[in-house]
């Protein structure tokens, strides 16, 4: 089955960007275009790596981060209470 690709003009927010493979997969996905942000508990050289690539990362999990995004990308170690 093909599923097609989201539409790049939206921005995607990653909630716990700061991990391993989610800072991975922001910086595939902006490689390719796609608008990235997100926001991560702890600032860390994923960040670090992230911000100098020209992905925002913002520090702490706040209901106002995700304003303005059309996607929204939760990553598993999040807590299901996260605001």
């Amino acid at each position: 089955m093909h599923l097609p690709a989201p539409d790049k003009t939206g921005l995607f927010h990653i909630v716990g960007i700061g991990g391993i493979g989610m800072s991975a997969i922001a910086e595939v996905m902006h490689t390719r275009g796609y608008r990235v942000q997100g926001s991560d508990l702890k600032d860390g050289a994923n960040l670090e790596r992230l911000r100098r690539r020209g992905i925002a990362c913002l520090n702490g999990h706040d209901p106002d981060n995700v304003k303005g995004a059309a996607y929204l990308v939760i990553s598993s170690a999040v807590k299901a209470g996260n605001p």
